[in-house]
C-alpha cells in the first residue's frame, strides 16, 4: 500500500494536482500531447507529471495501436474511484458499506430519516462556511451566495454553471467526482437519494429553489450525475 506521504507529495505540485483534476472531470483517456497543449506544457513536463500521477496509481497508462503502424501511444485516465486518504488507516469505506446495509434491511422509515438527516447536513456545511467568512445569509448578494456554492462544489467535486432565462436564473452542475462512487453499484438508490438530499440542504438553505432535477445519473450508465435547479 502506497504511504499517504508519497501521495500527499506528489499532489502538492499545483500544475500537477490541476492536470489530476481535469482528467477526473472530464473522464476521458488523455495521451502526453492532449495534456500538454490543454496547460500549455512542454511534452516532457506533461509525461512528467502524468508519470508521478500514475506511480501514485489515481490514473492508469496503458498502450493504444494507432492502426497506423509504428510505436502505440500511450494514454492515460483518471481512476473512477477517485482518491481518499486517512492516516493512520481507517476503514471508513467497510463502515460506510455497513451503514447502507442497516438502511436498506430497516426500510423506507430509515431511508426517510437518513434523507432528513444529509438534508441537514447540506445546511450545516453552507452555515460553516458563512460562519468562516463571517457572513449573515440574509445580508450577502446573489454573486456571493454564488461564491459560497461554488466553494461547497469544490470540496465534493462538482461545478455548478449559472444562467439568466427571462423567467428567472437558473444552476446547472455536474458530479463529476462522486465520493460514493465505490457504493452505488451494489446500493445505488439509496447512496443516490441520500447523496441528492445532501446537495438539495445546501442549495435550498442559500436559494430559492422552485425546482430541483436530476437530469442524468451514473447509474444509467451517464458519464456524470447532472442537474438542473430553477431559482
Amino acid at each position: 500500500m502506497l504511504h499517504p506521504l508519497k501521495i500527499t507529495s506528489t499532489l502538492a505540485d499545483e500544475t500537477r494536482f490541476s492536470i489530476y483534476q481535469y482528467m477526473l472531470q472530464e473522464k476521458e483517456s488523455f495521451s502526453v500531447q492532449n495534456i500538454a497543449d490543454h496547460f500549455s506544457i512542454h511534452p516532457n513536463v506533461a509525461r512528467l507529471h502524468l508519470t508521478k500521477l500514475t506511480e501514485i496509481e489515481v490514473i492508469t497508462s496503458e498502450y493504444e495501436k494507432t492502426g497506423k503502424g509504428g510505436r502505440p501511444g500511450r494514454i492515460y485516465k483518471a481512476i473512477s474511484n477517485g482518491l481518499s486518504l486517512s492516516f493512520p488507516q481507517r476503514n471508513y469505506e467497510e463502515m460506510l458499506q455497513w451503514v447502507l446495509e442497516i438502511i436498506v434491511e430497516l426500510g423506507d422509515d430509515a431511508a426517510v430519516v437518513g434523507q432528513t438527516i444529509c438534508y441537514k447536513k447540506g445546511v450545516e456545511q453552507i452555515q460553516t462556511i458563512l460562519s468562516t467568512r463571517k457572513k449573515d445569509k440574509n445580508q450577502i448578494s446573489f454573486d456571493e451566495r454564488i461564491e459560497i456554492i461554488t466553494e461547497a462544489a469544490a470540496l465534493i467535486g462538482y461545478v455548478p454553471v449559472i444562467h439568466d432565462k427571462p423567467e428567472g436564473k437558473t444552476i446547472d452542475f455536474a458530479v463529476y467526482n462522486c465520493p460514493y462512487h465505490s457504493q452505488i453499484e451494489k446500493h445505488a438508490s439509496v447512496v443516490c437519494d441520500l447523496h441528492e438530499s445532501f446537495l438539495k440542504g445546501q442549495f435550498e438553505y442559500l436559494f430559492n429553489v422552485k425546482d430541483f432535477v436530476q437530469v442524468d445519473s451514473m447509474v444509467k450508465s451517464c458519464k456524470n450525475c447532472t442537474y438542473h435547479i430553477d431559482i
